[in-house]
């Protein structure tokens, strides 16, 4: 468990991950332990009439010296002299933290998997320790999705937790940002954060071969495949989750037309939050395939759900998540107007047909491309990845893997493309 110390309210900065001494109804978080992710969360931290609150260094996250000095110039001397100012320890004094730096992506991601491998690790003996575990690492996510006014999606590379953890964080972040583009609130959006975490929790008492299949499963075997969604439901009593969580949990694998299961529900029987897991873990399971299935890229991913899936999911769910996702998902390969081969790395939904790309170039270095402001440029196509010269594959480095996580999208400059 991370150790928590007291801090004075005029020592927080962005990054800071806190523990506020108050119900969540005495303050307008949707928690009241989370990580700090804007100057505007601290003006209102300092509004509550608090002097003191709890600072967990270990799930603390804080960024370059130059955001810690503008949000504390007014009242810190070193910050307006350019020295930055120090972190407390435990024993009241001061030291430098070992890294400044924004954290990106990748870190948070990183981080978010470690923290569902300590629950897989805890859940079956310490089903309520667990739960906490995975309640802050949801909270801190909507937290810190609900602070930006707009955000894109990003691709990960060199993803080293676990596929299963992998597979969870993945389909966390997919789930809140879906239930975001829905206009869900914080209270709801942390319990679809939590199942989505949790929904696949049940496959700890399977043995690999079954719960992380590489080859396709015998009739027996899948049967006991399908058992892990009782599983994890029966592991949610013991963490005694809300009843909408287990119930999102129960159908991950429910689709509108009847043909999922385990109870084959459909139409009136399923609940939102269900659907909206389902098919975020529908889509990354045909990025990131089990039971011997050929990987799709993101693009052939959304094209499959929306031409050959449609009739499994509710139209409104699947309709935000393809304007969330865009045409070109970030993952996909493409072929630029200008004959470039690239590797689409962020989509802004705000501009689904132009995303972010590295593209490559004989001889040289792969050039970021931000597609949104370049008029003169654009994608003509969508590729597999066998359509690419080897040479170009390994200049962009398309993971095995494909993750995701969310970050606050760069405002758009004069003369952007819309």
């Amino acid at each position: 468990m991370h150790t928590s110390i007291p801090i004075h309210i005029d020592e927080l900065r962005v990054g800071m991950f806190i523990q506020l001494p108050l119900s969540w109804m005495r303050h307008p978080f949707p928690t009241s332990n989370f990580r700090i992710t804007s100057i505007e969360q601290i003006s209102v931290l300092r509004g509550l009439g608090l002097t003191t609150l709890s600072y967990v260094p270990g799930k603390s996250l804080l960024r370059a010296a130059s955001s810690v000095q503008q949000t504390n110039a007014h009242q810190h001397p070193s910050a307006q002299t350019g020295v930055a100012t120090e972190a407390p320890t435990k024993s009241g004094t001061t030291s430098l933290p070992p890294t400044l730096r924004q954290p990106d992506c990748l870190e948070r991601f990183q981080e978010a998997s470690n923290t569902y491998q300590e629950v897989t690790g805890l859940v079956a003996q310490q089903p309520m320790p667990a739960r906490m575990q995975a309640e802050n690492l949801v909270q801190s996510c909507v937290t810190e999705l609900i602070g930006l006014d707009s955000c894109v999606i990003r691709l990960l590379s060199e993803c080293r937790s676990s596929a299963a953890a992998s597979h969870a964080v993945n389909v966390m972040v997919l789930s809140l940002l879906l239930g975001q583009t829905l206009k869900m609130d914080a209270r709801q959006l942390a319990d679809l954060g939590l199942a989505a975490l949790l929904h696949d929790i049940g496959k700890i008492s399977m043995p690999l071969h079954i719960s992380e299949p590489g080859a396709r499963l015998q009739p027996a075997q899948l049967q006991w495949y399908r058992g892990h969604v009782g599983e994890s439901v029966a592991l949610g009593q013991q963490m005694d989750l809300p009843s909408d969580v287990l119930m999102a949990i129960a159908q991950h694998h429910e689709r509108l037309d009847g043909s999922g299961y385990p109870l084959g529900l459909q139409g009136e029987d399923l609940f939102g939050g269900g659907q909206i897991l389902a098919l975020a873990n529908a889509y990354d399971r045909l990025c990131n395939p089990l039971q011997g299935q050929s990987a799709l890229t993101p693009h052939e991913a959304v094209s499959t759900l929306y031409t050959q899936q449609q009739h499994c999911f509710d139209a409104e769910v699947l309709g935000a998540f393809i304007r969330m996702m865009g045409v070109y998902p970030p993952g996909s390969l493409v072929q630029l107007i200008d004959g470039r081969h690239a590797l689409v790395t962020k989509v802004n939904p705000q501009h689904p047909l132009r995303p972010m790309v590295l593209a490559h170039a004989p001889g040289q270095d792969s050039e970021p491309l931000d597609l949104s402001v370049m008029r003169e440029l654009g994608v003509r196509r969508s590729l597999r990845p066998e359509q690419l010269p080897r040479v170009v594959l390994d200049a962009l480095l398309p993971g095995t893997r494909i993750c995701y996580y969310f970050e606050r999208a760069a405002a758009l400059p004069a003369g952007g493309v819309l």
